[in-house]
């Protein structure tokens, strides 16, 4: 067994049965078009059966798994070529979603001091939620209107907002970056509207911008952001995966690979 470095193009099949298999939105899916990743094709007697991405945002060292993925027919030997990958980079942590179950397999029996960094949502249901005024209105933001809007703290202008009492006074957008067909929303409120209905406007209307585009809406939020949580499930989004890093134990703490049987193939 062997983990090789590799061209993005080399594991690019792999990769779309990954996105396939998935379903949902990967959240670090970016990181190797935006050349913050490295790819690496694991492979068994010379033939690849599945790859792995190490990497790191932006300027951060290239020392995270954010990505792992190995075909059925290969998957009971996932943990010895996860081995493989962690050796061969040296990688010190693993970034994982829960609806990621051969990845979130990996950190079980890899990883240490693991911890929930945000909560990923995804369509639920179709809401009719009211504007939050009389003359409320979701509309586009103009760009000469984009440095005179409330200051934000948390997230950029977005290209669409909430006009709410002659200004507006929340912004969003859709982010498509993602693997496909999913788009990440994103929004901020004026501190002086919330709690009046106006995020969960946005959201929803964001949602149905996002669908007449041919995309699937899909969101995440700190998890300690509760408000930011109530607003998306208020929006019909629903909670479906929580994002977690962890530590990579040292590999003379992990099982030999004989002894990693936690993993097998598909049907047995």
């Amino acid at each position: 067994m062997e983990a090789i470095r590799v061209s993005a193009s080399d594991i690019a099949d792999l990769r779309e049965q990954h996105c396939l298999e998935m379903s949902a939105q990967i959240v670090r899916y970016a990181w190797l078009s935006r050349g913050f990743a490295d790819a690496y094709a694991l492979r068994i007697g010379g033939e690849a059966v599945g790859y792995g991405l190490v990497g790191g945002s932006g300027n951060d060292p290239r020392t995270a798994v954010s990505e792992f993925f190995i075909i059925q027919e290969f998957r009971g030997s996932a943990p010895a070529l996860f081995r493989q990958l962690l050796k061969a980079t040296g990688a010190e942590s693993i970034h994982a979603q829960t609806n990621d179950p051969l990845l979130s397999l990996m950190m079980a029996e890899f990883g240490c001091d693991v911890v929930t960094e945000s909560i990923l949502f995804c369509e639920g249901t179709t809401t009719r939620i009211s504007p939050p005024g009389v003359n409320a209105c979701f509309r586009e933001v103009l760009s000469g209107e984009r440095d005179t809007v409330f200051p934000h703290k948390t997230e950029p202008v977005g290209n669409w907002g909430v006009e709410l009492e002659g200004r507006i006074v929340a912004t969003g957008g859709l982010l498509f970056h993602y693997n496909k067909p999913f788009a990440d929303l994103y929004m901020e409120v004026d501190p002086a509207f919330r709690q009046r209905g106006v995020g969960s406007f946005l959201v929803q209307e964001l949602k149905r911008t996002c669908r007449s585009l041919g995309r699937e809406p899909a969101a995440r939020c700190d998890v300690r952001n509760v408000a930011s949580r109530r607003c998306l499930e208020r929006a019909g989004l629903r909670a479906c995966a929580e994002m977690r890093t962890s530590r990579v134990k040292p590999l003379t703490n992990v099982g030999s690979a004989d002894s990693q049987s936690g993993i097998r193939p598909s049907g047995t």
